[in-house]
């Protein structure tokens, strides 16, 4: 079932799930939902009342997942449109040509083609493309950086995610969201970091915390831009 608790000014939804359980538990998903898992015998009085007791620690969790819910809005693909990269807007200018190319020129994102619907294909290639090259040379030394506490990912990877800027396997992939590529670099290396660091500690601890902050002591700057840049 669904339902609600009121927290000061913030109003709390949650699901509950009963079933054959000695004790009451909250997870707050990477979505943000929260799920509160309790024994068949509990009263809704009672996981009412847990789940206000942890209104504070719920808030705080769907604080920072916040920062990795892509809400990019929709642009045209057309000439004037102006598009992200890196943090920075550039103005789309869309050029008829027999050979079809994107270049980056000043203030512009200057794309090439005789036919002009395949404009957003062309620009969402040439994202990819430098998400690939620039991802990669941004989470090397991170990599390195990250070996003195006995870790390594498996890999990282590029997937396209509605809900999510990045991610961690428990087999220690971690998957990046190519959209990344919008937001200013200091974004991209806050993600890579906070995604090494659950490769230590799975869970949004006062630890994790703590090994983020030394190893990216401005992060809280870097999560605020991401939670504005794609606006």
């Amino acid at each position: 079932m669904t339902t609600s608790i009121q927290f000061g000014s913030q109003k709390i939804n949650f699901v509950i799930r009963y079933s054959e359980r000695q004790t009451l538990g909250i997870t707050v998903m990477p979505d943000m939902s929260v799920l509160v898992k309790a024994p068949i015998d509990s009263s809704l009085l009672k996981v009412k009342e847990k789940v206000h007791k942890k209104a504070s620690w719920i808030l705080k969790q769907q604080s920072f997942f916040l920062a990795f819910h892509p809400k990019t809005t929709k642009r045209k693909y057309v000439s004037g449109e102006t598009h992200l990269y890196l943090g920075r807007q550039y103005l789309l200018k869309i050029q008829l040509s027999k050979t079809e190319s994107v270049k980056l020129k000043g203030k512009f994102i200057i794309v090439k083609t005789l036919d002009k619907s395949k404009a957003k294909e062309l620009v969402q290639e040439w994202y990819l493309q430098h998400a690939n090259s620039i991802f990669y040379s941004t989470a090397a030394p991170l990599i390195e950086k990250f070996k003195k506490h006995k870790v390594e990912p498996s890999s990282i990877v590029l997937r396209e995610m509605p809900t999510r800027w990045g991610t961690c396997t428990p087999k220690g992939k971690i998957i990046l969201n190519p959209e990344l590529i919008k937001a200013p670099k200091g974004c991209l290396v806050y993600v890579i970091i906070h995604e090494l660091c659950h490769l230590i500690h799975h869970d949004h601890t006062q630890k994790f915390i703590d090994l983020q902050t030394k190893e990216m002591p401005d992060w809280k700057k870097w999560k605020d831009k991401l939670e504005q840049a794609m606006i």
